[in-house]
This record gives C-alpha cells, structure tokens and sequence, in this order.
C-alpha cells in the first residue's frame, strides 16, 4: 500500500512542543479547523514543520470523514486497528475525535491524524491486488530513502555483546526430525568462504549462538527448518550466512539491467522496518562479494525500488505486499527461486497475512516446496500457525527449539505493576523520571494512543517520538533514526515496533498498554536485554482489562525463573482468567507439534496425524 498524499517537506525528528499541541481552533459547524497539531518534529530553530502539521489540522466540518477503514498488511497494521475504526464514521459534536479525512466531526478535533489508511490508492499501486481494484486519481509515493552508507566502518558497525553473552552456552536445544545434521562449535566448521569469513569477523561474531549452531548446518544440509528461539538470539545471521555461503560458492552473480531480475532467495518479513533491517544485515555479509541484496517495501516510491531492482538482485527482501506487486508487475520472476525465508514466521502464516502468504507460493513459476528450500524463524510458533506451516514445508522438516529457562529470557528484569486505566499517565511519567535519560520503548494498543502518549511526554520535557503504521515512511523511519542516534530517548510504539526491530542499549521496556495475547508480550520485552546484555521490562497491569493475560503471564514469569507478584498469582488463579488456559511446557518456547505425548513421533511424523491424540493426551495431563 504505497500510493498515498507523500509530503516531501524534511523534518528534524525532534520534539518540540508548542502551544499547537492545544486542541484548540474554531469548533463548530462547517469548515471550523480542527486544532490538533501535531509537533512532535520540528526543524531545529523551533518553528513547527508545515507538512507535519497539516497531518493534524484538518477542517471540520458537518456529514462523512473518513475512517481508518483500511489496513496496510505489509505493516503489521491489521494488528493496529483502534477497534472502533469504521470505514465511514459519522461527524460528531462538540470535542469528540473524528476519525475522518478532509471532513470530519463538528468543532473539537476536527479531522485527527490523516495517515495512508485514509487515502484511495492509484490503480496498479497497491499492496495488494485487491486493493487495486480501488483507483483514483491520487498522486503516486514520491519518497525516496536516503541511501544507506557505503562507508565500510559504517556498514560493519555493531554493539557488543553483552557479560551474559556466554549464558548462551547453558540454554537448552532440542532438534526434532529425521536425520538432523550435527551442530557447529565455530563459524570455522561452517566452512564459509574467505570473503563471507571475513565480514563475519568484521561485524564482531566471534562464536555462534545455539541458533546458529544447528541452524546453519541444517540449512547447508539442504533441510527445510521451523526454528523457534528467544528474541535477540541471532535468528537473522542464522538463515543468512548458510544461503550466502551456497549462492557465492555457486557463482551466483546478479544480472545487471534486466527487465526482470529472478532471484535465488526470498525473504519476507511482517514490517518494514524489520525487513530493512534484514536488507541491511544481508548487505554487510554479501560487501565486497558478488552477490546483491535488495529491498522492496510500501512507503517508498515504487519506480525507484524497480530501478534498484534493475540493477541487479540475488536476494530479495521484502513485505508482503509490495513483494507481490513487484511479481504483479513482471518485475520479478519466481523460477529461480531456491530459498523462501519467512521472519517473525507466526506472524506471516496469521489471519492478517497468510492469503499473501499462499498468494505468493502459488504464484507463476515459484518452485513447489519439493523443489525449494523453505525457512521459518521466530521467537514464538503457536501449535495453531505450525499446522499452518506444514503446508509450506517438506513432510521432513526439522524443528529447531532453543530453550528459555536459565538463558537469555533472564536477561530481561520483568516487574509488573496493577494500575488502572486513568493511572497509567502518572506512572508512566513518574517512572520515566526515575530511569533518567536511559533508551525506552513504550508499548500503547492503538495508533491514535501513540500519538497521544508522545505529546504528554514531550509536554513533560521527555525527548520522544512515536512509530505506527499511519505515519508516514519518512517518518518511521525518521523516528527510528532519531530513537537510534539517542536525539529521542524515548519512542512509543504500537505493534509495528515490536517485531524483530535490534536496536542497540534499549535499556527499558514499558507496556503501557499489555497486548491481547502471550506471543506479542514476549516479543515486546525482547527489545531489550539483547546479545546477552541485561535489560528491564515494566508492565501496567489493569486488573479490568487484562485478566486473560494474567495465567499466561504467571507461566512466563515462571519460565523466566523470576519473581511472580502475588497479585498476579491470585488474579491468575483466582476463576476470573479464561479456561482455555495452555499449560506451561517445561523447557521450550515452542515445542515440535509433530512430537507424540511422551515425545516420540508419531509413525507418519506428520502435524495432520496426530492432533486428536494430542488433544486427548493434553486433556488427560491437565484435568
């Protein structure tokens, strides 16, 4: 979804708030404007930037504005709804927000944040293909991203791992399958060629994790892999090293100037953030090499990621969306395609993505799963999304689960505090004075909540800014390089932030708001306490709205082998919390659903086979 309004005016990032941020403005009927300006960047001399604050100011107005109706699903944004979003909201009275558009309610804030999910795209344009059946004569995306540095020291720029580092060594693996290879000690016994050794050493590794231990052999091996393994714990150089490896011992070499350019890898994750991220760490491994990543995602104007593409591509990183477009176009042709990587994997095979998903594997000339490679990581694989995956695997793939107890997870201080809703403000603040100036990810439910939440902290003289999937793109990425060079000590995010994003000394967590499920908990907390550094997750816990989490929450804490507040302990047990309760499993994260009760396979070794016996061998356990 990449055909929006673009403002191409440039912005600092910082934040500076004015007496803008009022909600005042003329109310009333008609064409009163609204007053929400937002001013969290400016442009160094304190004026408030135009381009950012027509995003707030819009007119009033009587009848329809439009709503956030529509979601981006290359941006995580089906996770993001405010829950009373409509595709047509009716004009309210008096202060209400508006969800609308150009028109929006009657006086108060007149037409709220105007975020692509407002726009019509143009036809053609979309991020999906049915959305391109919605085409109007909106002007197409002209941003272009600043090209990332070809300075070598900037490139090969890394944190250190942290003095928990070696706790890796402790952590508990089980491979589950027929026939695994046998682990890695070094990258030595990778047998990594001389230039991919080479920026391994540059980029500050110096012993794989467990991931990487079995993860790059399997690969190598030719296996198809689900790898389950805590946040933080290498995943990406995991899959990245072993298909380099194979393309440049292969002599793959990228065709310049191809109309349409048919790459070797896929890889395709939720957010574009994190699949820039992966760009870029695929970009250091393959420097000085003759393989050539590259990068497609919405926000970005479309003609200049063809004409990267033109020039050559070996490996193809990109959101859903515009990974399909770029196919759609004949830009990129499928018959080549030797490996198929899925990042945050659970994520990709959900409601909100998994008709991409299929969409993409069944596209013209993709390979069958007998004749590619398929790869899925991430920190959490629900029972429910492996039977999903079982359909993008070979029957014989084999399941990579890094264990939680005594390792990293540990690393993460979690303290949980019971307030309620119209507290959380006041202790959001308080607690926010107490850590100083230390880097801070505060987690919010909604979009409209982020943007809120970051002008109460800017008021309060807290440098922030904030990230969702109704900013623009040059804005995401502008407040994460803000958040990453420490001008903004603090960012408030939504679900868009919470997947895979590594951003160095992230010292703190805060979940303003606990998500509605285990699975995005953990992946919040692991923003921080990465590489084997320390870190500290703070949770508000209202007993009103998050009751449904607090069993699950036990269990993690318990996993984590940290202290459960006696609270949550009562609240968890206490009847209130739902009956459909997982038990804890004792060492895992995620175990193979492949595995019988007493963790034998069953005789076909398949997902389909053996669910209504695991039911009843659950049921059993748990009565």
């Amino acid at each position: 979804m990449d055909e929006w309004e673009e403002q191409e005016t440039a912005t600092s990032g910082t934040c500076a708030l004015t007496s803008d941020t009022s909600t005042g403005g003329r109310g009333g009927r008609g064409r009163g404007r609204g007053g929400f300006k937002n001013s969290f960047f400016s442009d160094g001399d304190g004026q408030n930037n135009t381009a950012e604050r027509s995003s707030f100011s819009r007119r009033g107005g009587r009848g329809r504005g439009r709503g956030f109706g529509r979601t981006d699903h290359s941006d995580f944004d089906a996770n993001e709804e405010d829950g009373d979003n409509k595709n047509v909201s009716r004009g309210r009275r008096g202060g209400s927000y508006s969800q609308g558009g150009e028109q929006g309610g009657r006086g108060g804030f007149g037409g709220g944040y105007r975020g692509k999910d407002e726009e019509v795209f143009a036809q053609g344009h979309g991020d999906t293909p049915a959305e391109n059946a919605d085409a109007s004569d909106r002007p197409r995306v002209t941003y272009v991203p600043p090209p990332p540095s070809e300075d070598e020291e900037s490139i090969f720029s890394h944190y250190e791992s942290g003095v928990n580092f070696d706790k890796y060594d402790e952590i508990l693996v089980d491979v589950s399958g027929t026939n695994p290879p046998p682990a890695i000690m070094t990258f030595d016994e990778a047998a990594l060629c001389e230039s991919l050794k080479r920026n391994v050493s540059k980029s500050g590794y110096v012993k794989p994790t467990p991931v990487q231990k079995h993860g790059i052999p399997i690969i190598s091996a030719g296996r198809d892999l689900m790898a389950c393994a805590q946040t933080g714990s290498g995943k990406t150089a995991a899959f990245l090293l072993p298909i380099l490896q194979q393309l440049m011992a292969d002599g793959a070499a990228a065709s310049c100037f191809s109309e349409m350019q048919e790459p070797d890898a896929i890889i395709v994750a939720p957010t574009r953030e994190l699949i820039n991220q992966i760009y870029l760490e695929a970009r250091k491994f393959a420097y000085g090499t003759c393989v050539r990543p590259v990068v497609v995602y919405g926000g970005v104007s479309t003609g200049h990621q063809i004409r990267d593409l033109s020039r050559g591509c070996n490996v193809l990183c990109g959101t859903p969306g515009r990974l399909l477009d770029m196919i759609g176009r004949g830009k990129v042709g499928l018959t080549k395609v030797r490996y198929l990587v899925l990042d945050e994997a659970d994520r990709m095979l959900d409601m909100g993505f998994e008709p991409d998903m299929r969409r993409l594997v069944a596209s013209p000339g993709m390979p069958s799963k007998e004749n590619r490679q398929t790869l899925m990581f991430s920190a959490t694989f629900p029972e429910d999304i492996q039977r999903l995956a079982a359909d993008f695997l070979k029957t014989d793939y084999l399941f990579l689960a890094v264990g939680i107890v005594g390792g990293a997870c540990s690393d993460v201080e979690q303290t949980f505090v019971q307030v309620t809703k119209f507290a959380k403000r006041d202790q959001l603040i308080d607690l926010l004075k107490s850590t100083g100036s230390e880097r801070t990810m505060v987690f919010v439910e909604t979009k409209r909540q982020a943007d809120f939440i970051a002008t109460i902290l800017c008021q309060e003289k807290f440098p922030t800014t904030s990230i969702h999937g109704d900013r623009e793109q040059w804005q995401r990425e502008q407040a994460l390089g803000d958040f990453r060079s420490g001008k903004c000590s603090v960012l408030v995010a939504t679900s868009v932030g919470a997947r895979g994003l590594d951003i160095p000394d992230v010292q703190f967590v805060v979940n303003f708001d606990l998500p509605n499920n285990i699975d995005e908990y953990v992946h919040r907390i692991g923003r921080t306490g990465r590489c084997g550094n320390t870190g500290r997750a703070v949770s508000f816990y209202d007993p009103g709205a998050d009751s449904e989490l607090a069993r699950s929450l036990v269990t993690i804490l318990s996993k984590a082998q940290q202290e459960v507040p006696s609270w949550l302990e009562e609240s968890a047990f206490s009847g209130h919390s739902p009956s459909g309760f997982n038990p804890p499993r004792k060492h895992f994260a995620s175990t193979d659903l492949r595995k019988g009760p007493q963790g034998g396979f069953f005789q076909d070794g398949s997902v389909t086979s053996q669910l209504a016996a695991q039911t009843a061998a659950d049921d059993e356990e748990w009565e």
